[in-house]
């Protein structure tokens, strides 16, 4: 019976410490869930004040960038229009300055031909007149060799002989020295007959000249980037080692007018040089002219040359 009676009391007891546990259980549960209300709120309310912090506080530092973009802005169209109006004034100095230098000298701007001198009038024009006085040149390769077979002193006296003919002015040698012309240069001597052998062989040695004169004008750097690129396409492709140089001076020659032709006149830097040493070089030139128009076309700058003319007018009109 007393062993019954202390059984319930521990089971009573028993179950208040269970009550009481699970009480406290509860009272936690509410405490953590309070708290982490208080948090989320107070976590709320700083976001909150973060956002109005952050637009009150970006607004004003956008407008500053914008402000100082614009004032950057007005600054350098301020520049630009300082720079233009000092350029426009430079130019109206210029312009000034170069009227004011062509009423001084109206012959700064006036250009006279060979064998003559501009000369300032009294009133004040630029007008052009015969060199007076030619400069005695020492140097016996100086000397010219005459259409009249005559020896002067240099190309100035040429000119200056052509001068005095067409201004009728006394000092003419006579009519005949209107047209007076240099043959080569050098002094005037009796030339040897291109024989037919030297004739027959001259169109290769022609070549090899051409060709050795385009390797030195690039190696100089005095060719143009165009022909350099034709002197380097002939280095490497053999074919094209004569056309190529044969296209290069007869487009040299071709000169004024520019009609795609070489008149006789225009082969004078090519002649002129070479007379006193190549006695075949003047026959050759005249054969050239294979109609005698007195002008030279490409086709029969190539037949004289002796080059193939389906090869030579195909480099040709491949470089344009």
């Amino acid at each position: 019976m007393r062993s019954s009676l202390l059984s319930g009391r521990a089971f009573r007891s028993a179950r208040r410490g269970t009550i009481a546990m699970s009480t406290k259980l509860q009272l936690l549960l509410i405490t953590l869930l309070v708290t982490v209300l208080i948090v989320d709120v107070s976590s709320a309310q700083r976001r909150r004040k973060y956002r109005r912090r952050t637009t009150t506080t970006e607004a004003p530092v956008q407008d500053e960038i914008m402000n100082m973009l614009e004032a950057d802005e007005i600054a350098e169209e301020a520049a630009t229009a300082e720079e233009a109006e000092v350029i426009l004034e430079n130019g109206r100095n210029e312009v000034g300055s170069k009227q004011q230098r062509l009423l001084q000298d109206p012959c700064m701007d006036k250009h006279c031909g060979a064998g003559r001198v501009c000369k300032n009038t009294e009133e004040g024009t630029a007008e052009c007149v015969c060199v007076e006085l030619c400069n005695q040149e020492v140097d016996p390769r100086r000397k010219v060799c005459t259409n009249y077979n005559e020896t002067l002193g240099s190309d100035c006296e040429v000119y200056q002989a052509r001068c005095f003919c067409d201004t009728d002015d006394a000092r003419c040698r006579g009519p005949d020295y209107q047209h007076v012309h240099i043959v080569y240069y050098g002094e005037c001597r009796q030339m040897p007959m291109c024989k037919e052998e030297d004739m027959a062989d001259f169109p290769r040695r022609m070549r090899d000249w051409l060709f050795n004169i385009m390797r030195d004008l690039a190696d100089r750097q005095e060719l143009s980037s165009h022909y350099l690129k034709m002197q380097r396409e002939a280095e490497t492709n053999h074919t094209l080692r004569w056309s190529n140089a044969a296209i290069w001076k007869w487009c040299d020659l071709d000169g004024h007018p520019h009609d795609r032709t070489v008149s006789r006149h225009e082969l004078f830097p090519i002649k002129a040089p070479l007379m006193a040493l190549e006695h075949c070089i003047a026959p050759f030139l005249d054969s050239c002219d294979i109609n005698n128009d007195h002008k030279i076309t490409l086709v029969e700058w190539g037949k004289c040359l002796q080059l193939d003319e389906v090869s030579l007018l195909f480099s040709y009109f491949s470089r344009e």
